[in-house]
């Protein structure tokens, strides 16, 4: 039997979901039928379309809190409900631990931390108060789970993250449901920035089990699941996106073929 996800009379909110993973998230969630608000400090260059429906896109700066409260409030009255907030503003620039100063990696840890916090709170606001109650997705990393030289106060916040999704899915239980996508390495229209040109974004996805980077397609099917009815008794839990993980460096630091 088939099995079909139909998102049609729900409002979902995706931060950062202008582009990259976020519009990956946002097209999914468009073709699953949702009507999806995007938002970021900067309008995208076209508008994100998909299954003949546009998203629809408001400017705000996810630091400031009033800002963050007035948008919701806004989703609310406009939309009429808000069933789904998928976090996924954040970043960082690669630098050292002692290449930045402490002001710098504070930033870091803002975006990434102290943002998703911010609008999750302001999203609960909307979410308690309605029928059916709602959901969160946090989009976490890989780089939260391990040692992340040239990103570690993203790394720490990241980490942070998952375990407040955990806290926040005890404390709002059951009225809204909280998850995490931990995401491993995705393709996106940034990573040369971060793995060179074609050659080296192939070396990279050779040490994936999967062998090839997520797309960001891939993220966005998993945020509908867990947004949907199927994922009902799902909540806490920190799903790994990341295509088997990253082959062990002592495998081929070994001489023993294996």
């Amino acid at each position: 039997m088939a099995v079909t996800i139909d998102l049609s009379g729900s409002v979902a909110v995706v931060t950062g979901g202008t582009r990259g993973v976020g519009a990956g998230i946002t097209t999914a969630l468009l073709e699953a039928g949702a009507e999806v608000v995007t938002c970021a400090r900067r309008p995208p260059d076209q508008p994100i379309e998909a299954a003949g429906r546009t998203a629809r896109f408001l400017p705000v700066d996810l630091r400031d809190p009033a800002a963050v409260a007035d948008f919701f409030d806004r989703v609310r009255d406009d939309h009429g409900r808000l069933d789904l907030l998928v976090n996924n503003a954040g970043g960082t620039p690669f630098r050292m631990l002692a290449e930045g100063g402490a002001a710098q990696q504070a930033r870091v840890v803002e975006l990434n931390l102290v943002a998703p916090l911010t609008a999750s709170l302001a999203a609960y606001e909307v979410m308690r108060h309605q029928p059916g109650g709602g959901a969160v997705i946090m989009i976490g990393s890989v780089s939260g789970t391990r040692p992340s030289p040239g990103s570690a106060a993203y790394g720490a916040a990241k980490a942070g993250l998952d375990n407040l999704a955990r806290t926040m899915a005890v404390e709002w239980a059951p009225r809204v449901r909280v998850n995490t996508l931990v995401l491993g390495m995705v393709r996106t229209e940034l990573s040369h920035l971060h793995y060179g040109d074609e050659d080296g974004i192939a070396a990279v996805a050779r040490t994936v089990p999967l062998d090839r980077l997520a797309e960001p397609s891939d993220i966005g099917d998993a945020c509908v699941f867990l947004a949907s009815d199927h994922a009902a008794y799902i909540t806490g839990a920190s799903l790994l996106v990341h295509g088997g993980g990253e082959r062990p460096a002592f495998l081929d630091a070994a001489t023993v073929n294996r």
